[in-house]
């Protein structure tokens, strides 16, 4: 029983651990996306990666999460994709282009420090990401 209740508590810690990690990161993001869409820039960017956005069937805006889920991590991207009330073809695509291309910075360096080529590697992700992308625009 003492085995039992070790165990509980230890997983109810990581557990804790484990959510405090994701709301130090969605929390911010969350935030400041909800920011933006009260202001103009939200709506520069949604015009500005529109015509690439329109590659997957996504509003421009969906760029937003992209570029966090690129930048950052996949946590960052749902942080990001929650305030736009995207719909949930759109959350999709973003899924599948993100599963291909997310945490660039740090997976590139770890795959560096490899011996892979930094060029090569992000060609790859990127390009896996944006055909994934258009291939689900077409037949979904």
């Amino acid at each position: 029983m003492s085995l039992l209740l070790s165990s509980i508590s230890k997983g109810f810690k990581r557990g804790l651990s484990i959510i405090w990690l994701l709301t130090k990161i969605l929390v911010p993001v969350y935030l400041i996306v909800t920011l933006l869409k009260y202001t103009t820039l939200l709506d520069i960017l949604a015009k500005l990666f529109s015509p690439l956005m329109q590659l997957f069937g996504l509003p421009g805006e969906a760029s937003v999460p992209i570029i966090f889920g690129n930048v950052m991590n996949l946590y960052a991207a749902i942080g990001a994709a929650k305030p736009l009330s995207l719909s949930p073809r759109n959350v999709t695509a973003i899924a599948i282009i993100l599963s291909f291309s997310h945490s660039l910075i740090v997976e590139t360096a770890i795959t560096r420090k490899i011996g892979v080529k930094t060029s090569h590697i992000l060609c790859l992700r990127i390009g896996t990401g944006i055909i994934a992308g258009i291939i689900y625009n077409i037949f979904a």
